[in-house]
């Protein structure tokens, strides 16, 4: 096999459509425009996505994603992150200040607490808000919740 005996597979290869060559090619007379209007005519062109006067698609779809106002957004931590930062630094009380210290909550930020982990250290957490999951493991290791 070489580059000279090469060819395309069969199928793939169709003739060309010959238009306006007369009555007998089958394509004569209109030259498969039909009959009358523009789109007959030569010089025809429509633009792309023309919807006959209607407001087109590209137009009626907005163009940006949604972001809703009022939407609250929460610095999410683990009761097991507070189990280690209770352990780490021998803590009995969690608030905004010392995660703040700690590195892992930043000032502006709003706090939620969530349950992923365990927790057996008696604490004191305040937050802006709580999962149920996470109320529950406080709860359940003898410390309480206070939301601010």
């Amino acid at each position: 096999m070489d580059l000279s005996s090469l060819k395309p597979a069969s199928g793939s290869i169709h003739r060309e459509k010959r238009i306006g060559r007369g009555q007998g090619s089958g394509k004569g007379g209109t030259s498969t425009r039909g009959h009358k209007g523009a789109k007959s005519r030569s010089g025809y062109h429509m633009k792309i996505g023309f919807e006959g006067g209607q407001m087109p698609l590209q137009r009626r779809v907005p163009k940006f994603g949604f972001k809703n106002i009022n939407r609250v957004a929460f610095k999410a931590i683990n009761v097991n992150m507070l189990q280690a930062l209770a352990e780490r630094d021998n803590l009995e009380m969690i608030d905004r200040d010392i995660l703040i210290n700690a590195g892992l909550l930043n000032k502006n930020e709003l706090l939620k607490v969530l349950g992923d982990g365990v927790i057996t250290a008696k604490l004191e957490v305040k937050a802006n808000a709580f999962s149920k999951k996470a109320v529950e493991a406080i709860e359940a290791a003898g410390g309480s919740v206070v939301v601010l």
